[in-house]
């Protein structure tokens, strides 16, 4: 799209909304997460972490019940990994996140699956799952060095 308006307003469009009410849906999108001074900026000239919000905003505009998540960390700098946790914890919908960034896990899960083979093989609360260094080593699964689940 031309701008960020009218990226994020290309599916309430497409829902029926009538044209009067959709600078407020985009706009309330945008405000949620803090990307209003990007709504006349063209998309492609964003960075990875305003991208990833104009994206979110692109969703939360069709107000959806859950959202999913597949890998939102990656490409990230440290920086735009913590917004986009602060941006996820101040988010009412339920929340699908697929990731092997287990420290963002930890952050922003409450609990945890680990998927192997296609077979669910641990089930319970982040803090648990993670805490199991033999679960994760016998799927490939590790956390950064140094990194302390107990400590937290």
């Amino acid at each position: 799209m031309q701008s960020v308006r009218d990226d994020v307003a290309f599916g309430p469009a497409n829902l029926g909304v009538p044209r009067g009410d959709l600078d407020g849906v985009v706009e309330r999108a945008l405000d949620q997460v803090g990307a209003m001074p990007l709504i006349d900026r063209t998309p492609h000239h964003l960075s990875g972490g305003e991208k990833r919000r104009v994206a979110i905003a692109t969703v939360l505009a069709m107000e959806p019940h859950a959202l999913v998540l597949d890998e939102p960390t990656s490409g990230l700098d440290p920086v735009g990994r913590r917004e986009l946790a602060e941006l996820l914890a101040g988010l009412p919908q339920t929340q699908l996140v697929v990731t092997h960034d287990l420290p963002f896990a930890l952050q922003t899960c409450p609990r945890s699956m680990i998927v192997s083979g296609g077979k669910v093989v641990a089930d319970g609360p982040t803090r648990e799952v993670l805490a199991d260094a033999e679960l994760l080593a016998a799927n490939r699964l590790e956390l950064p060095y140094g990194f302390d689940v107990s400590a937290l």
